[in-house]
């Protein structure tokens, strides 16, 4: 049984107490008038880059020049605004994906009956416990912005909406009501096939034959296709909709690869933490070297839509497509491209070499790269429709990161205390205990 250490407790107390100043801090220096955000804009400089005169999601072109009018300072203002709110989602999205990732992979290797993964069952429930918190975290942030306390969403202001022909189009499904509606159906189907599946597991240790573990078969091969459906909507959602001009029938798998390889990425982190501490002894180098293997394959899968998705656009040269792109090269450049080489030049270097699978620090190292690339992932995602040029990797988001990351550990080492880390009656354990590749 996992004994929550004492340090690693304190850590994670300690990284959200930070994050919550950090987060306070930024919400404390947000301009509250056009006149202190005309002030912040003129100590900091016009912003990142030239490509303003693009005013993406928010409904409107802005002219820029000399004179900026009223709009422009109204809009500069929401941006400015928007700054510490973007930063506490980015961040709340991006853990609770992690766990969402986790929750899908668990399920296809249940639906799978694979016979190499299920002495890491336990690791994977205990990281899928975060998405009750998690997800009442950003569902939580979803409510106060249909309940306008931020502009993270521009289709949620009915002053813009009235000037928008197209998003009184949109009204029909980008509506507060049905928003929020779908959002409680995706959490609520998850956490329910999550909780469920859980019990089913710990059952199944208990119990005389099967029976739980093939019920457990069958729910998750259904579950699979409910999570497909809600998963790409739920980018539409809660990503896609930033943006509610913009739309790419690519974006659910986009961001579902995200998440997925996020997710694969901390079971393997986490694996490695309690095999160090003694916690599984029976998780060889061939577990890990196939968790790194899928780090790879997803790795490249990532990149093959992101290249898909970006080469098609940049192709076509549509200016209502190609206007995404043209914003993030020109006002995200260093993000935008960075986090293709961190996603998929880093991975595929380190990773392709058979025996660096084996060897845990560097899936360590590796590790964390990935994840900090599809953090940044999320954050061009995000960001160019709600702060604009504005965008600042600075306290508020260092903050929301360094908050979410204790929050994460807390939730999710707290549920490994729950049960044995080893499964004891599934079929498959011994397959699992002598796996060798």
């Amino acid at each position: 049984m996992y004994t929550f250490s004492n340090r690693l407790k304190i850590a994670s107390f300690i990284l959200m107490a930070v994050g919550v100043l950090g987060i306070g801090i930024g919400f404390m220096a947000a301009p509250s008038t056009v006149e202190e955000a005309k002030a912040i804009v003129a100590g900091h400089g016009d912003g990142h880059g030239d490509a303003h005169a693009v005013a993406e999601g928010h409904g409107s072109e802005m002219e820029h020049g000399d004179a900026h009018d009223a709009s422009h300072d109204e809009h500069l203002l929401h941006q400015l605004q928007n700054k510490p709110w973007a930063a506490l989602y980015v961040a709340a999205f991006f853990f609770f994906m992690i766990a969402l990732g986790v929750l899908a992979f668990y399920a296809i290797q249940r639906a799978a009956q694979a016979g190499w993964s299920p002495l890491l069952f336990r690791v994977m429930e205990g990281i899928t416990a975060y998405l009750v918190p998690g997800g009442i975290v950003v569902f939580a942030i979803l409510a106060l912005s249909v309940a306008h306390m931020n502009h993270l969403f521009v289709w949620m202001d009915p002053e813009v909406v009235a000037h928008d022909a197209l998003l009184q189009g949109k009204a029909g499904f980008l509506n507060g009501t049905f928003f929020l509606i779908r959002a409680a159906v995706f959490l609520g189907g998850w956490i329910l096939y999550r909780e469920y599946s859980r019990k089913l597991s710990l059952a199944q240790d208990e119990s005389n034959d099967d029976s739980n573990f093939k019920l457990n078969f069958r729910i998750s091969a259904g579950f699979l296709v409910f999570y497909l459906i809600t998963e790409s909507m739920m980018s539409w959602d809660w990503i896609m909709s930033v943006d509610p001009h913009w739309f790419s029938t690519l974006f659910g798998w986009y961001i579902f690869a995200s998440m997925f390889v996020s997710g694969i990425t901390v079971i393997a982190l986490v694996t490695i933490y309690l095999k160090a501490r003694g916690y599984l002894p029976d998780v060889n180098d061939s577990h890990i070297h196939d968790l790194a293997k899928f780090m790879f394959g997803i790795s490249i899968f990532w990149t093959y839509l992101w290249f898909s998705q970006f080469m098609l656009i940049w192709y076509s040269n549509i200016p209502e497509e190609v206007t995404y792109y043209v914003t993030r090269i020109a006002d995200f450049n260093l993000p935008f491209f960075g986090m293709v080489a961190m996603n998929f030049l880093f991975p595929v270097l380190l990773l392709m070499n058979s025996d660096f699978k084996r060897t845990n620090w560097f899936v360590v190292m590796t590790g964390i790269v990935i994840l900090a690339g599809h953090y940044m992932d999320i954050f061009n995602a995000i960001m160019p429709s709600t702060v604009g040029d504005q965008w600042f990797i600075g306290i508020p988001e260092i903050g929301s990161i360094l908050f979410f990351t204790g929050f994460f550990i807390f939730f999710v080492f707290r549920a490994l205390t729950k049960a044995p880390l080893q499964p004891k009656r599934n079929p498959f354990i011994e397959e699992s205990k002598h796996f060798h590749y």
